[in-house]
């Protein structure tokens, strides 16, 4: 059973997603096990860049937004939970990764509250 969601994009259509979103995916499965994660390539918005446009558009993966949803955020600022995504893609950040829009919470966090 997966606990990953689909990626999801916006008003483009959806595609299978490429080597570094696939890899996105595979690190952050592992490291957080994650109950929601959703990951979309930005990437296309920021084309005209000039880094972007220095390297003929980039690879087509320079760009993630990432919505995650883990227990292993527990007990852990912001900040600390960004930083365990950032290590986590170290790699890819050292290979053209540009980069991260990152929401990060934990399951009780995106529940609503119950107010009387």
């Amino acid at each position: 059973m997966s606990t990953a969601a689909p990626a999801t994009s916006d008003s483009k259509p959806a595609s299978p997603g490429g080597p570094v979103e696939s890899s996105i995916r595979a690190k952050l499965t592992e490291l957080l096990r994650p109950s929601q994660l959703e990951i979309t390539n930005d990437s296309w918005q920021h084309r005209h860049h000039a880094p972007m446009r220095a390297e003929g558009g980039g690879n087509g993966e320079t760009h993630f937004s990432i919505n995650v949803v883990s227990e292993e955020f527990q007990g852990k600022n912001t900040m600390q939970r960004h930083r365990m995504i950032y290590s986590a893609l170290s790699d890819e950040l050292a290979a053209g990764l540009h980069a991260l829009s990152l929401k990060t919470k934990t399951p009780a966090e995106i529940q609503p509250s119950k107010q009387s």
